[in-house]
């Protein structure tokens, strides 16, 4: 959410023949607790865990992270990694003793014979120590930001721990089906501020999607903007597509396209225009030209690429 901007929770009601949601606007906070990541390595082709005194030679004293060249030892021999020497102010955090710029050439060298397998669950590729962490930063495996866009939140994880943590701790609306009918209702239309909402999040083919609504100014001119998000990897999501649909009075403007992953932050795709754009004139005409309350009316499918 932009600086400034407001964070709001929508109370849906939902009708009998695909879905008809009525909002109203509540403040509500997010929740910032981190899961904790589970971390191995293997050793030739014997696992190494993290009571394997080899292992544990690889990890840093002060910050506990495995280290990577450059790797500095104190005059008795205790490691630490580069990030870390550069904070402690050339004292040995352990002895106390004088750092200096020694290199323990030797501890690079076993870190270089070692295989290492991915951290991240569900991944079981072996890579050499010094190719894990590229590795790692691209897994298809990797952990999910939270993709709840009212505020921020540090939490991570697979998908079904996201969307559990996105039901119990930000209340997010849970449905099922591939079409939605929306109702978005919001008083004084003409103030406009940078604002998010997350609607709700749809099970459409066993699949997650986050549906979006956003007011922000585009330049100099006020708009809202409805987009989905698919909780997966873009591979995944180019499988599916979306449109949505927005109108009254004889006109109406529509939006098809493809879900973004969640990899991609609320704000990048926002800040990309992909999704359906209303400017605040066009909506108000939609509303009736009522300038005390916006209604807007939002249908939309999704649907999978054969």
């Amino acid at each position: 959410m932009a600086p400034g901007g407001s964070t709001y929770k929508e109370a849906l009601e939902t009708n009998s023949k695909g879905f008809d949601y009525e909002v109203k606007m509540a403040k509500t906070e997010a929740n910032n607790n981190k899961p904790a990541k589970a971390t191995s390595a293997s050793f030739g082709k014997y696992a190494i865990h993290n009571s394997n005194g080899v292992y544990e030679l690889l990890e840093c004293l002060v910050c506990t992270n495995l280290m990577y060249p450059p790797i500095h030892q104190c005059p008795n021999g205790h490691t630490l990694c580069s990030s870390c020497k550069q904070k402690v102010q050339n004292t040995c955090p352990t002895c106390r003793y004088e750092l200096g710029n020694i290199r323990c050439l030797a501890l690079e060298k076993v870190a270089e014979s070692l295989e290492v397998s991915c951290q991240n669950l569900g991944c079981h590729d072996i890579f050499p120590y010094y190719s894990k962490l590229k590795h790692e930063q691209h897994c298809r495996f990797r952990s999910y930001n939270c993709p709840y866009a009212g505020a921020e939140c540090s939490v991570t994880g697979d998908i079904p721990t996201l969307v559990d943590h996105l039901k119990d701790d930000h209340k997010v609306d849970m449905h099922s089906g591939c079409t939605f009918n929306h109702r978005y209702v919001k008083s004084n239309p003409q103030d406009v501020e940078n604002a998010t909402w997350m609607l709700t999040v749809f099970n459409c083919f066993g699949r997650q999607f986050c549906l979006h609504f956003e007011a922000f100014q585009l330049g100099t001119a006020p708009v809202y903007m409805a987009f989905l998000r698919f909780m997966g990897d873009e591979n995944e999501a180019k499988k599916f597509s979306y449109s949505l649909e927005v109108g009254a009075h004889g006109r109406k403007l529509t939006w098809q396209g493809i879900p973004r992953s969640i990899r991609d932050g609320h704000r990048k795709v926002r800040d990309s225009q992909d999704g359906l754009i209303i400017p605040r004139n066009m909506a108000l005409y939609f509303s009736g030209s009522d300038k005390e309350e916006l209604k807007l009316r939002v249908t939309g499918r999704i649907w999978r690429e054969e």
